[in-house]
């Protein structure tokens, strides 16, 4: 285990990454030994910089939850992070590519909460009853490494690698489909470019939130009403670039839908 001044010590130079644009050596390099609950500690001081600067937390993200993802990035088990009110946008925005350093994009379900969810012990019977409506999501991955080739520990202490997130406007009832079964097609500038379907996130959308109640319950941090919960990537990662305008249809839930602009910092 890290000591407190080193974490501290990481954590601020992932903010000053962020703030800059200039990435950092990776954790994984910089720390071999370090471990994933070094990386918890880490992306926690870097949330505390993140609301110390007057951002706000709004909910919670899943990440590494697909194969395809987990693939991409050579990085075997699901891990989760802060959502913050800076990070979201909604549908139709155009994302300025100069805030983001190496972006990459991906499809998902997002859950809007109207009750707490407190584990361990939640059911996927109690996310449908907890959960006020659904709708699609995009994602906007980054990283504040030097490149994507990172390990565990480094997308955990850089908030689970993410950038920025778009909603969709559709409010769809989970009780109303079975969202282990629709189906998702990501376009990009009017070509089909991803598909996938809600089995592909640990066998179902709501099982990933479930396993997010119960993973936050353990370590006493519940999932509370209103909270965005963002349930992980349905489809690869796809790269991004100025003018690119993408589009996400979730069968039975709806259409989320947006634009890039400028160039990447990196």
């Amino acid at each position: 285990m890290l000591e407190t001044h080193r974490i501290a010590e990481l954590g601020d130079a992932l903010w000053a990454a962020l703030r800059s644009g200039r990435p950092m050596a990776k954790i994984s390099e910089l720390e071999p030994e370090s471990d994933i609950e070094d990386a918890y500690r880490i992306q926690l001081h870097m949330l505390g910089l993140r609301l110390a600067a007057g951002d706000e937390v709004v909910g919670k993200k899943i990440g590494l939850t697909s194969r395809a993802i987990q693939d991409a990035l050579g990085v075997y088990q699901p891990d989760f992070a802060q959502v913050t009110r800076r990070m979201l946008f909604e549908n139709g925005a155009t994302i300025d590519l100069g805030m983001l350093m190496q972006p990459r994009l991906e499809g998902e379900l997002a859950f809007r909460l109207k009750s707490d969810l407190i584990g361990p012990g939640v059911t996927v019977s109690d996310v449908i009853r907890a959960t006020d409506y659904v709708t699609p999501c995009f994602e906007i991955v980054d990283t504040r490494f030097q490149d994507w080739k990172i390990r565990i520990q480094d997308t955990v202490a850089d908030n689970a690698s993410c950038g920025v997130f778009v909603l969709g406007e559709a409010r769809v009832d989970p009780r109303d489909l079975d969202l282990s079964l629709a189906g998702m097609v990501i376009e990009k500038n009017g070509e089909v470019v991803a598909t996938g379907a809600g089995a592909a996130v640990q066998g179902s959308p709501v099982m990933a939130v479930a396993w997010l109640a119960n993973t936050l319950g353990r370590l006493g941090i519940p999932l509370r009403a209103g909270e965005i919960i963002l349930s992980g990537a349905q489809a690869p990662l796809l790269e991004v670039r100025d003018g690119d305008h993408f589009t996400c249809e979730i069968a039975g839930v709806g259409r989320c839908e947006m634009r890039f602009a400028g160039r990447a910092m990196v």
